[in-house]
């Protein structure tokens, strides 16, 4: 389904530059990041609510700076993206982003009614220099990033924390997530809960660290569990879990969902925590990019997606947290397998013990000891840096071509070394014929 979609939007990307660019709405989005059904959906929904036609040009991408690279250098004109929290902030600093006008005539406004309060409040965080991120963003999926392990192999006695990365007894069964923000941050909560626990720093303000100091601190603690990763992964942990090749994973918490799913019809028993010490919470949002060429139906289609009905056929197909809140999420997700827990910031004070998956919607205490990551601006690099160091990336190079120039030479003086030899054979033989 997906190399349809590109093949569409290839088709109707070469239409659309000899059209008018008012019917057609380019949407950059993540891969497997919505349910399909719904682009044809809003067409239609478009057409009814404005009277006007729009095709959707749809096309994904992978990481978030590839996403941010076409629009920053190449000004492609996107109408509507979905970037993580970080980048929504380093586009709101670069002046990227357009304001997300709220005005849909008679069409009720979906955003302002449904989006949770708690997302809002993630968003007032993000630093826009002086820009207020609701104005320019709307939320779509957010999660925690913590630990996925297999029950059969962990010991209860080394769950909780984030040292069971760092535990031998696990050595070539861990699996981390090669994502440096989300490694980097949880690690540096681990690694300054004396300071948190004195009121020395906040999790906000550590969620802001990037000195040289806090960058070696991590550095040293992933060199240590380097020697027991089997594998630095972007999508393949899960799977490695499921198929109990590996034990432990550091994730995010719908891959955890998914794999669990997954692992439950045939045996496997998996599980995930946030651990004690503290973590990330990441968001992603639709933006409307600097260079979009249709904002109307880039805000309707944001809009759309808002319709809790709508948002909650996202959250099934792709597995993570939708940003809506409301009554009909909230009766949705209800389930009595599960223990009732506190999620009064997310619904409001009626949700106070709801039966739900916590790994999804993680209880209140749990987000309490949460923090949003931020951008690094400039000292980006730096971090970069680090995670090349860690993973050995430059030492494993240095390796390889000292490697292959030893195998050229030997090479060369083997073939040196017959060629002389051939010679003084050859030139023994025409002595004989002399």
């Amino acid at each position: 389904m997906k190399r349809l979609f590109t093949l569409l939007a290839a088709l109707l990307l070469v239409v659309s530059c000899s059209s008018d660019r008012s019917k057609y709405l380019k949407v950059y989005n993540w891969g497997d990041y919505i349910d399909e059904a719904l682009i044809g959906e809003f067409e239609q929904w478009y057409y009814e609510q404005t009277g006007e036609e729009v095709k959707i040009i749809y096309q994904t991408f992978d990481i978030n700076e590839t996403m941010l690279s076409k629009i920053e250098k190449g000004k492609e004109d996107f109408d509507v993206v979905c970037p993580s929290d970080y980048i929504i902030e380093r586009m709101l600093r670069d002046d990227l982003l357009l304001p997300i006008d709220r005005d849909f005539g008679d069409t009720p406004n979906y955003i302002d009614d449904n989006i949770a309060p708690y997302i809002r409040e993630c968003f007032d965080k993000i630093d826009g220099s002086g820009k207020n991120a609701n104005d320019y963003s709307v939320g779509y999926m957010w999660g925690t990033t913590g630990i996925l392990y297999n029950k059969k192999y962990v010991d209860e006695e080394d769950l909780g924390s984030w040292d069971i990365i760092r535990n031998p007894k696990y050595a070539n069964k861990i699996f981390i997530k090669d994502a440096p923000r989300d490694v980097y941050s949880p690690i540096l909560i681990y690694l300054k809960q004396d300071e948190l626990k004195a009121g020395k720093v906040t999790l906000d303000e550590l969620m802001y660290d990037s000195s040289d100091e806090s960058i070696a601190a991590v550095e040293n603690y992933m060199k240590e569990v380097k020697n027991l990763v089997a594998g630095w992964e972007a999508d393949f942990g899960k799977d490695q879990l499921i198929q109990e090749r590996g034990w432990i994973n550091l994730t995010w918490s719908g891959d955890a969902v998914w794999a669990m799913g997954e692992a439950d019809p045939i045996g496997v028993e998996l599980d995930y925590y946030v651990p004690e010490e503290g973590s990330n919470v990441w968001f992603d949002g639709w933006v409307i990019p600097k260079y979009a060429k249709n904002p109307k139906a880039a805000k309707y289609f944001i809009n759309f997606l808002c319709i809790p009905e709508n948002a909650l056929r996202n959250m099934d197909i792709v597995g993570y947290v939708v940003a809506n809140g409301g009554d009909v999420i909230l009766d949705a997700i209800q389930d009595e397998k599960y223990e009732a827990i506190d999620l009064t910031y997310f619904f409001g004070p009626e949700a106070d013990s709801v039966h739900v998956n916590p790994i999804l919607y993680p209880d209140k205490s749990v987000v309490d000891r949460c923090a949003m990551m931020h951008d690094w601006g400039d000292e980006t690099p730096k971090l970069i840096a680090m995670w090349s160091r860690v993973k050995g990336n430059e030492s494993s190079n240095v390796i390889t071509i000292v490697i292959i120039c030893v195998f050229v030479l030997l090479l060369v003086a083997f073939a040196l070394r017959r060629s002389i030899s051939k010679s003084r054979r050859g030139g023994h033989k025409k002595g004989k014929k002399k």
